[in-house]
């Protein structure tokens, strides 16, 4: 029998979600283009959805994940801090070990 094998990744703290493959690429979004409505634009969903993500994470996890800076003459930005940058590191590292392991179990069929 032939078939394919998936994953889906996603990090819980007090059975909450606090990073899954969405969450990462918003807030890889963010750092590419120093913008929370530009990410959100670029991933698809709303400037709102996006903040409520964000603020839900921070809240779970307990750490500041985006710097801000009001708009005004000029502009407006977001950075990620240290810890969000930890966080995607994280989080890419256990999902290409998930890879990893598909690759390795997908050439034992």
């Amino acid at each position: 029998m032939r078939y394919k094998i998936k994953f889906k990744v996603w990090l819980e703290k007090d059975k909450d979600i606090v990073m899954g493959l969405g969450r990462d690429k918003l807030l890889r979004e963010i750092d590419r283009l120093g913008s929370i409505s530009k990410a959100a634009k670029e991933v698809g969903m709303s400037y709102k959805k996006a903040w409520s993500f964000i603020k839900a994470m921070e809240k779970r996890l307990g750490i500041k994940l985006i710097q801000t800076q009001r708009g005004g003459k000029g502009g407006g930005g977001a950075v990620l801090t240290k810890e969000a940058k930890k966080l995607l590191n994280e989080f890419e590292k256990i999902t290409k070990e998930f890879e990893k392991l598909t690759k390795k179990l997908s050439k034992n069929e």
